[in-house]
């Protein structure tokens, strides 16, 4: 990354960050596409094992690598402050606290899940596809936190078209085995739902041995030796780096749990329900990718320029991404509204769920224009590494407002099902609004500290 100078320059720069990390997420998102895609053409049981394992599992998954994801921002801000020297060591703790995060993550889901599925009533198939796919997923976690650290050591100095292709070498790797582990090829038993667990989990592994052979071959991350001379654990340095993580994290978890509790209750509505509510959500977040890869770019371009006491251009970064997402999203919803029934006929074959999977999709035009809103804000404000008020927002807006508004629109009206729909889409829009007046003040805020 460099500094710019005019809406071009930075139009320019800011594509060059954000075509990588939108490939990247993509990818990453066509694996769970995929998986369900798979599923769904094996049987609505397995469809729904799988659906149930990844609300289940997401929500915790995704909390706990935002709390890694708090390295960007640290990271970024130092290499635009030219206080390069100080970002190996911060690297070498990551490496420390991201395993006790992993250990931790295994250890939780070990004792947790047990407990938790029989409280759901589940057909006893779909139960035993839901318990075992995550089994055999723990196995990958403790590389892919150590993966995790890596990638944004790599992404926060603006190279993320490493990680890109560190990506594209793996998403075709692991949707090939989970094909050859659900269906049973090359001599393989046919595991259905259960085999996405397994070739996840083998991939996951393959991701860190990529991320190793980057940061020990490449320049400029081959001279921090983060592999060479590892320091004693600090505490104290610990403390300030999660700090920042655990807000991001709390606040991932927030966004994601509320999504993940929707599913759960969905259960309540039968096995087709789930399944289409799941194929649903699966699509969602796949356009969702959009304005994540916006807000992951705005994370790494605002800490950049705030390190180096540019807000002005860091201003003019938030500028561009909003008209980027708003034109992307718009484009994508037009032509969700006119096939609809072509999407659904894709996800699942069942003449039962394709239906309902339709009606879901209608609120997914809306929840996608909730969604460019609210992305990017966050995004921004971790590139100041305003983190905690965020984190409270995503409280108030998920699930004091979110989800007890989708209950009762379920609960006591005729939407039914549709209604957690409605819930989570007032709790996005009531969240960007928030999210948007926080950015004013930390934006007067950071241009008072800079005149002092």
């Amino acid at each position: 990354m460099r500094q710019t100078f005019g809406y071009k320059a930075k139009a320019r720069q800011f594509f060059v960050v954000l075509l990588p990390i939108f490939i990247t997420q993509l990818s990453l998102m066509a694996t769970g596409f995929f998986n369900t895609v798979m599923a769904g053409h094996i049987s609505q049981q397995d469809l729904a094992g799988v659906a149930v394992g990844v609300n289940l599992f997401m929500p915790f998954f995704g909390s706990f690598l935002g709390i890694i994801s708090g390295l960007t921002p640290t990271i970024s801000q130092l290499y635009g402050a030219d206080k390069s020297h100080k970002i190996g060591f911060i690297v070498k703790q990551g490496f420390y606290w991201a395993l006790a995060l992993g250990a931790g993550f295994v250890a939780l889901g070990w004792l947790a899940v047990p407990h938790i599925l029989p409280l759901l009533h589940l057909e006893p198939k779909v139960e035993y596809i839901t318990s075992h796919y995550l089994m055999f997923l723990s196995i990958g976690i403790m590389p892919i936190f150590i993966s995790s650290v890596l990638r944004n050591f790599i992404d926060a100095h603006g190279y993320t078209r490493l990680t890109m292709c560190v990506t594209m070498c793996t998403v075709p790797t692991n949707i090939t085995l989970n094909y050859i582990f659900m269906y049973g090829l090359l001599g393989m038993p046919a595991f259905g739902g259960i085999g996405a667990g397994i070739g996840s989990a083998i991939t996951l592994t393959l991701n860190l041995l990529l991320n190793i052979i980057v940061v020990t071959t490449m320049k400029p991350f081959k001279e921090y030796h983060v592999f060479r001379d590892l320091p004693k654990i600090d505490l104290a340095e610990w403390k300030k780096q999660l700090g920042v993580g655990i807000p991001i994290g709390a606040t991932m978890f927030c966004e994601q749990s509320i999504f993940g509790a929707v599913g759960l209750f969905m259960t309540a509505y039968g096995t087709a329900i789930v399944a289409a509510h799941q194929a649903a959500m699966n699509f969602t977040t796949i356009v969702y990718m959009i304005p994540l890869a916006v807000s992951m770019t705005l994370t790494i371009l605002v800490g950049f320029e705030v390190g180096a006491k540019r807000l002005a251009d860091a201003r003019q970064y938030i500028r561009l991404s909003r008209y980027l997402t708003f034109f992307s999203v718009g484009s994508i919803a037009l032509l969700l509204t006119q096939f609809r029934a072509e999407i659904a006929a894709f996800y699942t074959t069942s003449s039962e769920v394709q239906p309902i999977l339709t009606g879901f999709l209608v609120y997914a035009v809306f929840m996608q224009f909730a969604d460019s809103i609210n992305a990017p804000l966050q995004g921004a404000l971790r590139g100041f590494k305003d983190v905690h008020v965020t984190f409270m927002l995503a409280v108030l807006s998920f699930w004091i407002i979110g989800l007890p508004v989708g209950w009762g629109l379920a609960r006591f009206t005729d939407f039914g099902p549709y209604g957690y729909w409605l819930g989570l889409i007032a709790g996005v829009i009531i969240g960007a609004i928030c999210l948007e007046i926080r950015l004013r003040q930390v934006q007067k805020q950071a241009a008072s500290t800079v005149k002092q």
